[in-house]
């Protein structure tokens, strides 16, 4: 037992019920009293100290184990079929040809997709169903085209002719040599602020029309809107099994947050695929004590011109259990390449909003950082960065 030990114990007994039981000549004086409180204190602080320097090595070792495993061989590879090209005209999602996978088709504004939308490899390396090709639909009411233009149904009733069309068909011609034309909707309806048929492309049909999407999206069951495909759920993405694949309007982005390089005392190891936290610092560097505690990555996907002001992202603060929380914070954006169409604001006591203030239009990609310092007793206690990449679609939808 060490004699700062030994004095702590007898300072407890001391100042209890059991200081009646022992001489007074046993109990320390004021001067040794101080001794071992001052003795004790610097115990715990090396307590403190070498508790740190435990998480901080067990950190380092989880961080050089997942780099380890990212490192190792690659995984044995599957059944695959042989690669595919787009059609002419048209375009072919999907990049990888292992069994199970899929390939998506789509064709350009203007052409029209004749076979299968989408392919899958089977495990015997042969892909289902033929290639398709793109053809150029024909939108125009030529006379000589039996399906745009057509007899007209006619009758004699009381020594006179009635005629009629097919619906989306008009007359045209004599009444003795009637003819239906097909009507062409999308022109129709092309003027500006009629009703819109379509939310992208609109394609005349004989006696109708159909609405086309962009590549990247699929058409809804009401024939008129598209919804986005998204390639990283149905892994019709090309990103490494290193690096995240980010879903966005039209197509997908792959992405590999990296945390930032150490810098003498200031270091960071990755918690999730998504944040760095740092490690602990000496307890006399200030330097490191102002630098950000986490630094978060996170990704927008948005159409054109939306709406604005709208509020994106949010920050949030919350206290660990049995420990005193900030009773202040602050919040602003610190970084990026279009602070401008952005703000940042309180939205409670605890919580800050970035706001797109600016409507912006596509394709573009934008970044921008915003922090949050806490305070306690006005004093500076952590600072958080979250780092916010928006990626905005060419288009509206």
């Amino acid at each position: 037992m060490t004699p700062g030990l030994q004095y702590w114990i007898l300072l407890f007994l001391c100042f209890t019920d059991f200081q009646e039981s022992m001489s007074a000549q046993n109990c320390p004086n004021k001067q040794q009293i101080l001794t071992v409180i001052k003795q004790m204190q610097q115990f715990l602080k090396g307590q403190e100290t070498r508790f740190a320097e435990g998480i901080r090595i067990m950190k380092s070792r989880l961080n050089n184990l997942q780099n380890a495993v990212n490192k190792g061989g690659p995984d044995p590879q599957p059944a695959s079929c042989p690669p595919l090209e787009a059609p002419e005209n048209g375009r072919k999602f999907g990049s990888k040809y292992l069994a199970d996978h899929e390939v998506h088709y789509t064709c350009d504004s203007g052409y029209q997709l004749i076979g299968a939308s989408s392919r899958l490899c089977q495990h015997n390396g042969s892909w289902t169903e033929n290639a398709p090709h793109c053809k150029v639909p024909s939108d125009g009411p030529v006379v000589n085209d039996a399906a745009l233009s057509r007899k007209a149904s006619c009758t004699r009733v009381d020594n006179s002719q009635h005629c009629s069309c097919d619906p989306g068909f008009q007359m045209s011609g004599t009444p003795e040599n009637s003819l239906c034309q097909d009507v062409n909707e999308c022109e129709l309806y092309k003027a500006e602020g009629t009703i819109r048929l379509c939310v992208h492309a609109c394609i005349n049909t004989p006696g109708s029309y159909r609405c086309t999407c962009p590549t990247g999206y699929k058409t809804l069951s009401d024939g008129r809107n598209c919804e986005d495909i998204d390639e990283c759920t149905l892994v019709l993405h090309n990103c490494s099994r290193h690096s995240m694949c980010i879903n966005t309007a039209g197509g997908f982005q792959c992405v590999f947050p990296e945390c930032p390089k150490p810098n003498g005392n200031i270091s960071y190891v990755k918690t999730s695929s998504i944040q760095c936290e740092r490690n602990p610092c000496p307890m006399d560097s200030r330097s490191c004590h102002h630098v950000p505690k986490t630094i978060s990555f996170h990704y927008l996907s948005l159409p054109s011109n939306i709406p604005t002001p709208v509020s994106l992202f949010r920050m949030a603060t919350a206290s660990a259990p049995g420990r005193p929380g900030p009773d202040s914070l602050r919040f602003g954006i610190v970084g990026g390449n279009s602070r401008g169409n952005f703000v940042m604001q309180r939205s409670d006591r605890q919580t800050g909003e970035l706001i797109l203030v600016q409507s912006l239009q596509g394709p573009q990609t934008i970044e921008v950082d915003v922090d949050m310092s806490e305070y306690l007793d006005r004093m500076f206690q952590a600072k958080h960065v979250s780092k916010i990449t928006v990626f905005v679609s060419p288009y509206s939808f």
